[in-house]
Order: C-alpha cells, then structure tokens, then sequence
C-alpha cells in the first residue's frame, strides 16, 4: 500500500471522521476519502461500516489498522536509523531573524524543531534586516528570516509568503466583531503602535500620511511582548501582522482584524539562505521545518 494511504487510514481512526483527519493533514477531504475509497476497492471490502455519518472499522478494517500501524512504527524506527547513519542526531544551526520574529514567532519554531530533533542545538541572533542580510552572505547565520529582504546576488529566496497587517484586539472589544477594518476606524481608539526601526513602523506611517491621518499613539515600543501585553491589559489596540501575535491568537488571549486599506503595503516574510553554499544536513532540516510550519500557518489564515 502507498504510504499515502497508510497516514491517511491511521488517522482518520484516531481522529474519528474524515473531516477531522483531513484537518489535521492539511488536506482536503475529498483526498482523504478518495484514498479510503480506492483501498476499499483494491481490497474488495469495506473498511468501515458507515453509520449516521460515524465511521467503525469493520473486521477487515481492523486487520488492515493492525498492519498499517505495524508499517508506520516499522518506518519511524527506519527514519530513525538513517538520520542516525547520517548523523543528523547532532548538529547546530544559526539563524539570523528580526527581533519580532525572534521574540513571537521563532519560539515556537523552535521548540517543535527541538521537540523532532533534541540533538540539535539552535542558535537565533535577532538582527536589523540589513545585518540578517550581511550575516547569510558571510556565512555567520545559516539561515535569514525577516520581512522584505532585499533582492542581493548572495541570497537564495528558500520560501516567502505575504502577510497582512491588522488590528490586534481583546476579544471583547468592540472592532473584535469586524471581519476587516480602515485604519479610519482604528484611530478613535487608543493605539499601542510598533517603533522605529521596525520595519512595519514604517509601512504604517507611510499609510497614515497617504490618508491624510494624524496619530498619537498612547504607547509605542519595538518589543511585540510589551505590545502585547499592554493590549491584554486593556490599554489600547495594535496594529501589527498576525505572525506577531501567533500564539495569542492560537490560545484565543488576541484577536486578530486585518486592515483593507489599499494603501496599507503588506509585509513578505522571506527565508533565506547564502547562494551557492550548501546548506548542512542540520540546517536544510531547520529549513524544511520553518518551511512547513509557515505553510500551515498560512493556510489557517485564509
């Protein structure tokens, strides 16, 4: 059996419907329950019984699950040996990242990275987007992660994806409601804004003086924890992007209403690394691991 169907079947017992195992796969439904179905057919049975749209294995489909786990515990231990022939178990990995990233973002980057490989050691230096640059090309960081890196002839782009800003909330307040906002609706409340030298300070203000908007902000640092904390404390609203506010949002502490105003440029997150060196084992699976946990956090928000 493909080992596609494998994962698939596994889960979709653990997790009790298909729904639920597609969410958890980052898949489809309609995938998941394609590949169910062609099992069903290979085999020439069912293997569930499919009552009031609740899934019980049948004796086959419990035969099968006693097979299938077999072959996924048979293949872990296999992934195990190889990275250990490869001497992945050990490693250490740089990353050069903004001090936004590196203090909401990178922390629980990392500790999943920990959490599938605790033999690795990750180093993460929070630098000015200029220094994340110069710290790749010089081999000083294995790896770049920041917000519009610029174009250089030393960079290899190994992911981007585009992130909106918006307005971080209580949950109770009043804007939490909003599917979208204007920045016009956001300045009769008090605002807790980002400094300079963040970059998104200045998206912010060059969108302000395009809509002819004066602002006081109330409180203004380049610490996202402060930031933060002052909007959970109720002292006013944010304006940052929703990878600030990852693990707020997760917990539901924050709330998170993106701003439509078309003269609000948004932000491109950019992994990056120095072109023409090959990356270390340890590091291409930093990479891959940054790679997927962004992709999912960008599926989520759409």
């Amino acid at each position: 059996m493909h080992a596609r169907v494998l994962r698939y079947l596994d889960e979709v017992v653990r997790r009790g419907s298909i729904r639920k195992a597609a969410e958890h796969l980052h898949v489809a439904p309609t995938a998941v329950n394609r590949q169910i179905l062609d099992l069903e057919a290979e085999l020439g049975a069912p293997l569930f019984d499919r009552i009031h749209n609740r899934l019980r294995l049948t004796p086959l489909g419990e035969m099968v699950l006693a097979h299938v786990r077999s072959t996924l515990r048979e293949h872990a231990a296999l992934r195990e040996r190889i990275a250990e022939f490869k001497g992945l178990r050990r490693g250490e990995i740089t990353v050069a990242a903004t001090t936004g990233l590196a203090g909401s973002l990178l922390p629980s980057l990392v500790h999943a990275f920990r959490r599938s490989h605790p033999g690795m050691a990750v180093r993460v230096i929070d630098l000015p987007t200029a220094d994340i640059v110069a710290a790749v090309e010089g081999g000083d960081a294995d790896l770049g992660l920041g917000y519009d890196l610029p174009q250089r002839p030393g960079l290899r782009t190994l992911a981007d994806s585009v992130w909106q800003i918006g307005a971080v909330l209580p949950p109770r307040h009043a804007l939490a409601r909003h599917s979208s906002l204007l920045l016009g609706e956001c300045v009769g409340h008090a605002l807790i804004l980002p400094a300079a030298p963040l970059t998104i300070r200045t998206l912010l203000d060059e969108a302000f003086a395009r809509n002819a908007i004066e602002v006081t902000p109330v409180a203004e640092s380049t610490s996202l924890a402060l930031i933060q904390r002052l909007v959970m404390l109720g002292e006013g609203i944010a304006l940052l992007n929703a990878l600030d506010v990852v693990d707020e949002l997760g917990r539901g502490a924050l709330v998170f209403v993106p701003l439509r105003d078309a003269h609000l440029q948004r932000q491109t997150l950019v992994l990056a690394a120095r072109r023409g060196a090959e990356l270390s084992a340890a590091a291409e699976l930093m990479a891959e691991s940054i790679q997927a946990a962004l992709a999912r956090l960008f599926a989520m928000k759409r």
